[in-house]
């Protein structure tokens, strides 16, 4: 390709609504445009980069047995309403109607469609287990489309899905479809992490996330020092610090006058007391179910409102405003679970509460506390479980030497075992050996395709521009003659330019009558690992190859500059 033909109008400042490193860079190297919020066009080079990854997942799913096909984006309502997920879904799933009034919405995502595909053709355990995928484009009405390609209302998805006989043959396929998306990453050049993570609205169990590390990833990962334990935040267990004074005697309970004192550090601070030792209440409503709920986390965590809505098995928990507390007779920053009427509200505790001897609490009295509060003499909950934000540095549960770190990441990946959540909803089933009939039991298995793309910007690169894992760089070589007037210098290019080519390398020379600078600014910002560059050396047969990953460079024999380049592409 030439770069006076190309298709790639870079530019030198940085779009305003451009936040996170890859949307920045991906906008000023002329790789995507946007059209609307959250919707973006892939120009030549993004398009280039995206078909890389694109080729990578699709030869390794092919590898590990995975069949692949291509659903329709539009999706009858009937199918969700089977699964209960047209409620469900909320308004991040894009609706609409044809003419004829009839619901219909673009995917999302494809649990529906296959198993209504699957039910209506597969009836024997003969045809199980059976795997399918498809690389096709999705649609979520986020609420906030942000950092360019990483949050859009359309993006490029893998989603494939496993059928089974039986839970063994669904661990099989969960464990290859892990391996695969290991393989994948890897040929990705991206350094990543696969964690335990939540299933989501998608359902089922045995969830693992892939993430891409990066310090702009939306998500904090959690692992050990020690062991392999690792899990995405939302999941993360840890194993709790016992207070200090997890050896007293129950005291009994006390009111105390404590004036503008309503913040968990002010409390401690007030009473001379550990943080630890006190409870706080947080109430919440569900706007779905209409149940109420008073949360109690002890003070030195935040609740994690995920592990929340999986313990409640509720889907909108919004906390309740202060006029709602108002009228139903609580008061913010004084409400506490002792010496009080619920009513129809329900008392739910963390793990970590039930284990403070002689707590403090709100006194449910404007300026009061109650201190010696213990849970069991005091007061029960409803509900009790995990229901914390784990922090790094406290202990593994996994291992009992180590402690737990965090990093940031991109999730880019996510395996799930289904189960039967969608196959007894929507009655995929098939006769066993013995002729009875069965359910089959599901895996799910998605792939972020634009994301991995936009996440390995986010990994690799400097403040020149991107740097581009050689896998997935839409050019590998760019050769720049530095005087395009000079007649050795442009000969030799355009020489080495065609062997390249002939060899199959990715190559592009920029043949525009602008400065060495410009050219090199340019080569760097799009990303281009190796830079050929013909200079004065030309007349003597002598070129300069610069790495841009390392920032090398070599002096190279015009004769020896094949083989040199395709050794840096072999090392990667």
């Amino acid at each position: 390709m030439r770069f006076s033909k190309m298709y790639a109008k870079t530019l030198k400042e940085t779009p305003k609504d451009a936040e996170v490193v890859s949307h920045q860079l991906m906008l000023r190297s002329g790789m995507i445009k946007k059209l609307a919020s959250g919707v973006y066009t892939y120009l030549p080079l993004g398009y280039r980069a995206l078909r890389k990854v694109e080729k990578i997942v699709r030869e390794e799913m092919d590898r590990a047995g995975s069949q692949e096909i291509f659903m329709p984006v539009l999706q009858p309502a009937e199918l969700w309403k089977e699964t209960g997920r047209w409620d469900a879904m909320g308004p991040e799933m894009m609706r609409l109607q044809d003419r004829h009034g009839r619901d219909f919405i673009l995917g999302p995502t494809h649990e529906e469609v296959i198993t209504d595909i699957i039910r209506n053709d597969i009836s024997s355990y003969k045809s199980l287990p059976l795997s399918l995928y498809q690389i096709q484009t999705k649609f979520r009405d986020e609420r906030r489309p942000r950092f360019g390609l990483m949050r859009g209302r359309e993006f490029l998805m893998k989603d494939a899905y496993s059928f089974h006989a039986t839970d063994k043959s669904l661990d099989d396929e969960f464990e290859n479809m892990k391996a695969a998306y290991s393989r994948i990453f890897e040929r990705c050049g991206v350094e990543f992490r696969s964690v335990e993570a939540d299933s989501g609205a998608i359902g089922g169990s045995g969830s693992q996330e892939f993430h891409v590390l990066a310090e702009s990833g939306e998500d904090e990962i959690i692992y050990c020092n020690t062991c392999g334990y690792a899990a995405n935040l939302e999941k993360a267990e840890s194993v709790v610090k016992e207070n200090s004074n997890s050896k007293e005697d129950l005291k009994p309970a006390e009111l105390l006058d404590t004036p503008d004192v309503s913040k968990i550090e002010d409390i401690a601070k007030f009473l001379e007391i550990e943080t630890s030792q006190t409870v706080k209440a947080i109430t919440y409503m569900d706007t779905l179910s209409l149940k109420a709920y008073m949360v109690l986390q002890r003070g030195d965590y935040e609740i994690n409102e995920v592990k929340l809505k999986n313990l409640l098995n509720e889907t909108d928990l919004v906390m309740l405003s202060e006029t709602d507390l108002i009228a139903n007779n609580l008061i913010k920053g004084y409400m506490g679970p002792y010496n009080i009427e619920l009513g129809d509200m329900i008392l739910v505790a963390d793990e970590s509460v039930t284990k403070i001897i002689n707590h403090t609490a709100g006194g449910n009295q404007v300026d009061t506390h109650y201190i010696n509060v213990n849970y069991g003499r005091d007061y029960t909950a409803d509900i009790v479980g995990d229901v914390r934000s784990v922090k790094a540095g406290e202990g593994c549960p996994r291992c009992s030497e180590g402690v737990l770190e965090s990093a940031r990441g991109i999730e880019a990946g996510h395996v799930f075992k289904l189960g039967k959540k969608y196959s007894e909803s929507m009655g995929a089933t098939y006769l066993d050996e013995n002729g009875k009939t069965k359910t089959m039991t599901m895996g799910c298995y998605g792939i972020g395709v634009s994301r991995t793309m936009a996440a390995a910007i986010e990994q690799n690169n400097d403040d020149n521009g991107i740097i581009w894992p050689m896998s997935i760089a839409p050019y590998l070589v760019d050769v720049i003659p530095a005087n395009i007037k000079d007649a050795d210098q442009l000969g030799l290019a355009e020489k080495l330019y065609a062997e390249l080519v002939n060899k199959n390398i990715d190559t592009v020379i920029d043949d525009r009558k602008e400065r060495p600078g410009f050219k090199f600014k340019d080569a760097d910002l799009i990303g281009f690992p190796i830079k050929l560059i013909v200079g004065r050396g030309a007349k003597d047969g002598l070129v300069e190859i610069k790495i841009r990953k390392t920032n090398e460079a070599f002096e190279v024999k015009a004769e020896e500059v094949i083989s040199f380049i395709q050794e840096i592409i072999v090392k990667g």
